[in-house]
């Protein structure tokens, strides 16, 4: 969790690399204690310098314009698609491994140099500072050619799709192999439970069940929780209910279950499944405007979605694997019927006068609706249906109702 909020800032990576640049160019020394200087040849210390000066001139201007390269690709990402991309686009881990390579060939010259000029190095240390130049001078040039690829796409909307859709189907596929989080569903609300209620407003964004866990076998209780990540709390709102036979302090149990649930002011992709697929559907929403007019991009996205819920099928040929590791944790489950809303229903108001976008969307919903599992199949024949109720009220040219109406699972309701 807090690895990846370190992976988003763009100072992360080129600081690890500044690090080892530096021990790279002082680990070169060791070689001048190992008696191979008979071994090697011996290499002009102007030469290196020359590849030092070489490198030292370029990488920072190099440098400086990749950073800008890439926040007029997250400015892109923000603009055409939607300002929740930008999570997404500024973890490119293609730009940021090649903003680190930059800025960390830089650093190495610089130190490189400066123990060169004061002597640092003997014959052998010399020789394997030329050979770690040389590698260096190498990674840069492959990188240079990667990078470059790769920022003519970054920030594209086409691009920016792909990467949303892939963080997407991570997020999902971990939800649907445990929905529950390793805990127990919520079959019984406690009768005589104690509300737990929240310290702070703002979206859940991370609950360490483990913590719960142990807070609970320790006091001897049980906790249900009334949240998942994704979900908006506030202060007055019960985020779990606790029964027990004992007598507790309630607002130290209060504290430690808070402390365990992390609140923010924006949602986050890492466990909640839902912020995906809401995601792409601002994209869509976004292009459906009339000051857009993209009906193309919706339908992508809609596609998009379609493969989203195709992955409910794997898990069902993979089921039965859900072990609970927190048996005194009970976690609510997230309705499919949300999940389809936040996928469809979106898509089927902006694009209801629309009849290429809603022909698309019948298919989608007509496609989900073979899988198996009867939730998913009951959620695409409701959707269905209502997006054909909301093109009937928009669309006045009958021929195209008509077709649209051949393609809406009308029958399977019946």
């Amino acid at each position: 969790m807090y690895y990846n909020r370190l992976r988003e800032q763009l100072w992360f990576r080129p600081l690890l690399f500044c690090l080892f640049s530096v021990a790279g160019a002082l680990v070169a020394h060791q070689a001048d204690g190992i008696g191979i200087n008979d071994l090697v040849p011996n290499i002009d210390t102007e030469s290196i310098e020359g590849l030092l000066d070489t490198i030292s001139a370029s990488m920072l201007v190099i440098s400086i314009f990749a950073v800008a390269s890439m926040l007029s690709a997250f400015s892109s990402a923000s603009g055409t698609a939607t300002p929740r991309s930008f999570k997404i686009v500024v973890t490119d881990d293609v730009s940021q491994n090649a903003l680190s390579i930059f800025i960390g060939a830089f650093i190495f010259s610089i130190v490189a140099t400066i123990a060169l000029d004061n002597g640092y190095y003997e014959k052998a240390g010399r020789f394997i500072l030329f050979l770690l130049t040389l590698l260096l001078f190498a990674v840069v040039i492959l990188t240079f050619l990667r990078w470059v690829d790769r920022i003519s796409r970054l920030g594209r909307l086409e691009h920016t799709i792909h990467q949303v859709e892939t963080v997407a189907s991570r997020c999902l596929s971990t939800y649907i192999k445990h929905p529950y989080l390793k805990a127990h569903p919520i079959k019984n609300k406690f009768n005589n439970g104690e509300a737990i209620f929240a310290d702070s407003i703002g979206y859940v964004q991370h609950i360490n069940l483990e913590s719960l866990q142990i807070l609970a076998q320790e006091k001897g209780f049980r906790i249900q929780l009334n949240c998942l990540p994704g979900k908006f709390v506030h202060k007055n709102f019960a985020i779990a209910h606790i029964s027990t036979d004992h007598n507790l302090d309630i607002n130290q149990i209060q504290k430690s279950i808070n402390n365990a649930i992390l609140v923010g002011q924006t949602r986050l992709f890492d466990e909640d499944p839902r912020f995906g697929l809401i995601s792409l559907t601002e994209i869509a929403s976004r292009a459906l405007s009339p000051g857009i007019n993209d009906p193309g991009t919706a339908i992508q996205i809609i596609g998009s979605h379609e493969r989203l819920f195709f992955l409910w099928q794997e898990a069902m040929e993979n089921s039965n694997d859900e072990t609970v590791a927190y048996d005194r944790v009970e976690v609510p489950k997230i309705s499919i019927q949300d999940f389809f809303d936040d996928a469809f229903r979106p898509i089927a108001r902006e694009g209801a006068d629309n009849i290429e976008v809603m022909l698309r969307l019948q298919k989608a919903l007509t496609s989900i609706e073979t899988l198996t599992n009867p939730e998913l199949k009951e959620a695409a024949i409701q959707h269905s249906i209502k997006a054909y109720n909301r093109a009937a009220t928009e669309i006045k040219f009958k021929d195209d109702l008509a077709i649209l109406r051949a393609h809406c699972l009308f029958n399977k309701n019946q």
